[in-house]
């Protein structure tokens, strides 16, 4: 299984605090986004696209334009998976991630909604180790639970969202136990509402919790609308300055 390296990037770089982008808008529908990303010295460990809930049904001649511009940045490229808690069809999801090789050339794959519990844990390593192979064995793998899952799923991907929510949560949140036996560099908090006022908050709650890869926003939670996460958050240059240069260093 592959690990938070990517070519000429040393290990040290990729420990540091850095971002892991859910899936910004369709690239007609946020350009500046996906600019922003390509910048040198944004400090970003990965970036998820998402076609059309998955790779779509035929090549997307923008998302193509976008995937490529951030793998010449050095920038890691994920498939969007929905797991959807584990009901998805194998074979569809597989199908999936083809598609977004194929097309896109991506270089791994975040599993939206991944299961938490220990019963769904033999499936989900069913999948992650077919999408190893798909990739030859150099897939970059996130899970996507946005909550604690059963200890055993940290052995199956490079990764784990341990939280993906709202900041009135997030401050108060408590770490896992378990997690304690793993470096930050397995974990992802993605939280959205977050204020200016109390970023510095936000990034020391991270850093106690042993998240490695975050992504902060204020933009709210839009219910029935699109993610907060599909756009830039305001403070976008204030947060990338207190992180520091990454893995475009």
């Amino acid at each position: 299984m592959s690990h938070l390296t990517t070519a000429g990037t040393s290990t040290g770089a990729m420990q540091r605090l850095g971002f892991g982008v859910p899936g910004y808008a369709h690239p007609l529908l946020a350009p500046v986004e996906w600019a922003e990303l390509t910048r040198p010295g944004t400090p970003l460990h990965w970036a998820v696209l998402n076609v059309a809930e998955g790779p779509g049904s035929r090549p997307d001649p923008h998302c193509l334009e976008a995937a490529g511009k951030l793998r010449n940045a050095g920038v890691t490229v994920l498939g969007h998976l929905d797991l959807r808690h584990g009901s998805r069809a194998f074979g569809e999801m597989v199908s999936d991630a083809h598609r977004f090789l194929d097309w896109y050339k991506v270089d791994g794959f975040y599993l939206d909604r991944c299961p938490t519990d220990r019963a769904d844990l033999p499936e989900v390593r069913r999948v992650a180790a077919t999408l190893e192979a798909v990739l030859d064995g150099e897939a970059h793998l996130v899970l996507g639970h946005g909550t604690h899952p059963y200890p055993g799923y940290a052995e199956t991907a490079d990764q784990l969202v341990t939280f993906s929510g709202p900041w009135t949560d997030y401050r108060w949140s408590q770490v896992a136990e378990w997690t304690a036996a793993y470096p930050p560099e397995k974990f992802v908090h993605l939280v959205h509402g977050v204020p200016r006022s109390h970023l510095d908050e936000a990034m020391r709650v991270a850093r106690w919790q042993g998240a490695g890869t975050i992504f902060f926003t204020d933009r709210g939670d839009r219910t029935g609308q699109n993610s907060p996460f599909q756009t830039l958050p305001g403070y976008w240059d204030e947060i990338v300055s207190r992180i520091g240069p990454g893995v475009s260093e």
